[in-house]
């Protein structure tokens, strides 16, 4: 099972709108230093699914019938806001699992065109083509849903947006031992508590609590970049910072 990070920044990624610091300014200047909208792609022998949707571009990135399903972790726009164009086209139906939410997100569920809405539960398991995937909840101000997707030997948990892990989520993790642990951490570390999203402290805890084998940080802001730039042997050796277009399994 191959995960390709297609994006790996917050709301507040570099380069953002009207910032000039050094992260945002490398990142104009060098497209590879860009944070596109948190996503991934999944990829098992002939399953390939779509973890979230916020690329502005999505449609033509991924053209129709190049990809199984989405898998949407909440409906934030940042995280659905690719939904918007593709709904119009022609076609098949496009399969979009994601959290129970009656609100989702705008009028996408009024009117859903190609999109097929399915909720799923927390803890309740499913199979998309090869790949075993056990939605488990996080802790944001939407109803949200990490995944822990299963193929062969490989368990990859995929957990934004989240400050911290609720209880029976944090047992879950520590039961099911994933190979690859991808977690959302947004800022640099903060003495209050973050509201919606990890700071370093919060991610690192996090991942103390599971114990993965490797873990990936996602979500990042530019003041994240910025901070890590400064303190650059903060992280442990099995800890790494996912950049857009990293591929995990290669």
């Amino acid at each position: 099972m191959h995960l390709t990070f297609i994006g790996t920044g917050s709301t507040s990624a570099a380069p953002l709108y009207g910032c000039h610091c050094d992260v945002c300014t490398a990142a104009r200047k060098n497209p590879t230093l860009k944070r596109n909208p948190a996503s991934a792609l999944i990829e098992a022998g002939d399953t390939r699914l779509l973890l979230d949707a916020g690329l502005h571009n999505l449609g033509e990135r991924f053209p129709a019938g190049s990809f199984n399903a989405f898998l949407i972790t909440h409906f934030h726009a940042d995280h659905v806001q690719g939904l918007f164009p593709i709904r119009w086209g022609v076609g098949e139906k496009i399969a979009v699992y994601g959290p129970p939410d009656i609100e989702g997100c705008a009028d996408l569920y009024k009117n859903p065109g190609l999109l097929d809405f399915i909720t799923i539960h927390k803890f309740e398991p499913f199979n998309i083509g090869e790949i075993t995937i056990t939605p488990v909840p996080l802790i944001h101000s939407k109803p949200t849903l990490g995944y822990c997707l299963e193929w062969r030997d490989t368990r990859i948990a995929y957990l934004t947006d989240t400050v911290g892990f609720p209880p029976a989520t944090a047992e879950f993790l520590r039961l099911w031992q994933p190979t690859q642990l991808i977690l959302d951490c947004s800022y640099p570390p903060r003495l209050n508590m973050p509201k919606g999203h990890n700071d370093v402290t919060r991610a690192l805890e996090s991942i103390a609590q599971v114990q993965p084998q490797q873990a990936f940080l996602t979500h990042i802001g530019h003041e994240l970049d910025t901070w890590l730039n400064q303190h650059p042997d903060t992280l442990a050796a099995n800890i790494f910072v996912a950049s857009d277009n990293l591929v995990l399994g290669a």
